[in-house]
C-alpha cells in the first residue's frame, strides 16, 4: 500500500539517525485518551488518510449501542478512546462498552444501573464526554468514568467492576468537597478525570442555581480511591483568593467554580491545566460580591499536591454565565522568532487567551477595559473592568446592531425583530442582566464551546469551531415569601419561580436546550415526576434540596394533580438567606422571530484557523448550513455547533458538530472543503483517529438530540477501502 509505506518510512529514517522525531510522530499516532493526548490539542500524526485522497473514505464500521431514547431525545457526546486495539465509549444511556477498533465488534458492555438501588437513585443519566485508561502493568487496567453522581472503576479487559476501588468500585462525587450540606445537592461530573502518575484528577459539574455545590477540584488514587489532595475553587479562609470575596463566609454557601470541561497537562513539568466556570447564582451576584476567585478561571496546578501555581481571571463577578468551556491546550509557539512554551483557552465570549506555561503571564498583550457599572437589580454591584486582548482577533461577533438583522426574514418579521432590539441593551457585550432584557452576543452557548480547539504542532495555527447565536435574558424579581393560606398550586408556582423557571421559563414553554413543560403530565406519572425532581435528566440538575412537600406543590402547578386546590401544609420549611435569590430570568431564550427563526444574521456557525505564531487569522469557513434557509440563502448559513475538530498531519481538519447531521473534511491550510458525508445521526461530539490492523480509523459519536435533530445510538468509523 503506496501511502503506508511512504508513512512508515518517514518515522524509520529519524529512528536510524536517533533522532526525536519519531518519537514525537509516536506521541500523538494514537488516541488513548480524551481529545487524544494529555495537551488536549486534537491532534493525530498519522498520515494514511490526507488531502489527496480523503475522497475515498468509506464506512469501515458501525456499532449500535442498542439504547436510544427518542422520547427523551438522548444523546452521544462521548470522545472514545482506543486503547490496545481496544475502543471504549459510552452508550445514550450510560452504559461504557469496549469495541474491537479495527471491527467494531463488541466485547464487553457495563451498566452502573443494573442493580435495584442504582435504578432508584440514578433515574436519568448525565451527558458523558469521554472515560479514562490506567494501568499498571499488564495485569491491571482499568477504565474511569462518571454515571449519576458516582465514579465507576471498571476492569478494561473484562468489563466488571473493580470492587477494591472507594466504595466497591464507585466513588460518590458527593464526598470530599469540604463541606457538611451536600448530600443532596447535584453533583456529576461531564467530563472525564485526566490521570497524572496514580493520580486520578477529576471537576465536577454542578447545579447553576442558588442550591449549587461547590466546584473545587480532586485528586484520587487510581487503585484505592483515596481523596490525595483537593484544589478549593472558592477559596477557604487562609487561602489565595479568599480575600476576593466581600463576605467572609461565602465558602460555606456559595457553589459553581468549576471544572466541568475536564484538564490538560503538562506532564513534564507536572502541571495540570483547568478552567472553571462562573459562581452560583449565575444572573445575579448580589449574594456574592467581589470578583469571585477562582471562578471563571485558568487555573495551573502543581498536579501531584494540587497547590497553586499561578491564575488568570477572563471575567470579574461574573453575571453572564461566560464559563470558559474547556480546559486550555498546551502548546508550543514561535513568536517574534522565539520558541514559548504556553497555553492557550478559547471563551464563549470569542476571546483567546494565550499564557505563558510556568508562569501565567499573557504571552499576547491583555487590557482592563471599563465596562458599563449600572444595574438595575438591587444589591449588584459589577467589576469596573473587565480583561480584553489587544492584538488576537476575537473569532464571533460580539454586537448586535441594526445591521445585523436577519436578511432572511420575512418584512414583517423583520420589522418586529427591529423593534424588539430596540428596546434591549445590546451597546456592550457587558451590559449587565436587566428588568428591560439584555442582548447576549456570542450566546450563552458561545463563541467557544465544550468541544475546545484543535492545536497543529507544526504550523502553530489554531482551529476553533464557533456558534454566533443571540440571545436575550429577561430579568424578574421574585416572591421568596410565602403567604399565609396557599394552596399547593399557588405555593407551586412560587417554587417554580425560584427553581425551574431560569430554564423553563415563566409559562412553562422551555426555550433553547430547554424543553417545554406544558404537556408533561401525558409523558409522567405524579410518581416518576417527582423522581425526576429528585434526579434530574442530563441537562437539568436534581432538586434533591426540596422536600416532599415542596415537590408536591411543584407537581401541582405543572401538572395541575389532585393536591393543586389544597391548603398547602410545609412545616419543615425553612428559609435561608444565603440562599434566597431575589431574581430570577424568564429562561434561556435564543433571539428568535415569530417564527422560530435567528433574529441574527448568518453565519451562525463558523470554523476559525488564526495563527497563535503571528495572532493573525489564516481562514475562515461556515460550518454546516441549516435545512430550513438552504434554498433562501445564496451561501451556507452555518449551524450551531456541538463538538470539536481535529486536525492531522496528512493536512485534513475534520469535524462533524453542525446541526445538518454531516461530518465534513477541510483542507487545514486553506479552509477548502475536501470531502464530506451524512451520519446515521447528528454528530454532536469529537471525532477520534487512530491507527489498527495497519489502517487509519475516523471515528464519531453520531447521538442527535439536540437543537430538534433525531437521536441515533451509533459509533460510526471511517477509513480507506482496503487493498
Amino acid at each position: 500500500m503506496k501511502i503506508f509505506i511512504r508513512s512508515f518510512s518517514a518515522c524509520l529514517l529519524p529512528a536510524l539517525l536517533g533522532l526525536t522525531a519519531c518519537h514525537q510522530h509516536d506521541a500523538y499516532s494514537g488516541w488513548p485518551q480524551y481529545k487524544g493526548s494529555n495537551e488536549n490539542i486534537h491532534y493525530s500524526s498519522l498520515t494514511q488518510v490526507d488531502t489527496s485522497n480523503v475522497q475515498q473514505l468509506a464506512v469501515a464500521w458501525q456499532y449500535h449501542t442498542g439504547d436510544v431514547d427518542t422520547a427523551s431525545h438522548s444523546q452521544i457526546q462521548c470522545n472514545p478512546i482506543v486503547v490496545d486495539n481496544m475502543l471504549y465509549g459510552v452508550s445514550p444511556k450510560m452504559k461504557l462498552f469496549a469495541a474491537d477498533a479495527v471491527t467494531g465488534k463488541e466485547r464487553w458492555t457495563f451498566n452502573p444501573f443494573d442493580s435495584l438501588a442504582d435504578k432508584r437513585t440514578f433515574f436519568i443519566m448525565n451527558n458523558c464526554r469521554g472515560v479514562a485508561y490506567w494501568s499498571d502493568g499488564d495485569e491491571d487496567k482499568r477504565i474511569f468514568y462518571t454515571a449519576g453522581s458516582n465514579l465507576y472503576c471498571v476492569d478494561a479487559v473484562t468489563g466488571k467492576i473493580i470492587p477494591s476501588f472507594a466504595d466497591q468500585g464507585k466513588l460518590d462525587l458527593h464526598t470530599g468537597l469540604d463541606r457538611d450540606d451536600l448530600v443532596k445537592l447535584f453533583v456529576t461530573a461531564t467530563s472525564p478525570p485526566i490521570i497524572f502518575r496514580d493520580n486520578l484528577i477529576i471537576g465536577t459539574r454542578v447545579d447553576e442555581g442558588q442550591h449549587a455545590a461547590p466546584g473545587h477540584i480532586r485528586a484520587y488514587d487510581c487503585r484505592t480511591g483515596k481523596r490525595n489532595w483537593i484544589f478549593h475553587t472558592i477559596p477557604h479562609p487562609g487561602e489565595t483568593g479568599f480575600d476576593s470575596w466581600e463576605d467572609s463566609t461565602a465558602y460555606k454557601y456559595i457553589g459553581g467554580a468549576n471544572a466541568w470541561g475536564g484538564f490538560s497537562l503538562d506532564s513534564k513539568r507536572g502541571l495540570v491545566f483547568a478552567s472553571t466556570g462562573s459562581a452560583s447564582y449565575d444572573w445575579y451576584g448580589g449574594l456574592r460580591l467581589g470578583k469571585n476567585l477562582f471562578a471563571n478561571c485558568m487555573l495551573a496546578l502543581d498536579a501531584a499536591t494540587g497547590k497553586l501555581k499561578w491564575y488568570f481571571q477572563s471575567v470579574h463577578h461574573d453575571v453572564w454565565d461566560r464559563d470558559i468551556p474547556s480546559p486550555p491546550v498546551v502548546i508550543t509557539i514561535n513568536k517574534d522568532g522565539k520558541n514559548i512554551d504556553a497555553v492557550a483557552a478559547t471563551t464563549k465570549s470569542g476571546f483567546i487567551y494565550v499564557l505563558d506555561r510556568e508562569t501565567g503571564k499573557a504571552v499576547y498583550d491583555i487590557a482592563e477595559e471599563k465596562v458599563p457599572l449600572a444595574s438595575d437589580l438591587k444589591g449588584e454591584k459589577l467589576s469596573p473592568t473587565q480583561p480584553h486582548p489587544v492584538q488576537l482577533p476575537s473569532f464571533v461577533r460580539q454586537l448586535f446592531t441594526e445591521k445585523e438583522i436577519n436578511p432572511l426574514l420575512p418584512d414583517s418579521s423583520y420589522q418586529a425583530v427591529k423593534k424588539r432590539l430596540a428596546s434591549y441593551q445590546s451597546d456592550n457585550m457587558f451590559n449587565p442582566p436587566s428588568v428591560q432584557g439584555t442582548v447576549v452576543l456570542p450566546g450563552l452557548d458561545g463563541g467557544a464551546e465544550w468541544g475546545g480547539p484543535a492545536f497543529d504542532p507544526k504550523t502553530g495555527i489554531l482551529y476553533v469551531n464557533a456558534n454566533e447565536m443571540a440571545w436575550v435574558i429577561q430579568v424578574v424579581p421574585v416572591n421568596n415569601e410565602a403567604a399565609a393560606h396557599e394552596t399547593y398550586v399557588t405555593a407551586g408556582q412560587r417554587l417554580y419561580q425560584a427553581n425551574c423557571m431560569t430554564c423553563h421559563g415563566p409559562d412553562r414553554k422551555g426555550g433553547g436546550n430547554y424543553p417545554s413543560l406544558i404537556t408533561v403530565k401525558t409523558t409522567y406519572s405524579a410518581a416518576a415526576f417527582d423522581t425526576l425532581l429528585q434526579a434530574g435528566r442530563r441537562m437539568m440538575p436534581a432538586f434533591r434540596q426540596l422536600n416532599k412537600d415542596q415537590r408536591k406543590a411543584i407537581a401541582a402547578y405543572v401538572m395541575h394533580t389532585g393536591d393543586a386546590g389544597q391548603l398547602y401544609v410545609d412545616s419543615s420549611r425553612v428559609t435561608d438567606p444565603h440562599f434566597t435569590v431575589p431574581y430570577s430570568i424568564t429562561g434561556y431564550n435564543k433571539f428568535l422571530s415569530s417564527e422560530g427563526f435567528p433574529a441574527l444574521s448568518p453565519p451562525w456557525g463558523t470554523l476559525n484557523a488564526i495563527s497563535l505564531n503571528s495572532g493573525k487569522y489564516v481562514w475562515k469557513t461556515t460550518l454546516g448550513n441549516d435545512p430550513e434557509f438552504s434554498k433562501g440563502s445564496k451561501s451556507p448559513t452555518g449551524t450551531e455547533n456541538y463538538g470539536a475538530p481535529v486536525v492531522t498531519a496528512g493536512g485534513l481538519l475534520i469535524i462533524a458538530a453542525a446541526k445538518d447531521g454531516k461530518m465534513r473534511a477541510f483542507n487545514k491550510s486553506s479552509g477548502k472543503l475536501l470531502w464530506e458525508t451524512t451520519l446515521p445521526a447528528a454528530g454532536y461530539a469529537t471525532p477520534a483517529i487512530y491507527e489498527a490492523g495497519g489502517r487509519q480509523f475516523i471515528v464519531i459519536a453520531c447521538g442527535g438530540g439536540k437543537m430538534k435533530t433525531p437521536s441515533g445510538d451509533s459509533y460510526i468509523a471511517y477509513a480507506l477501502p482496503m487493498k
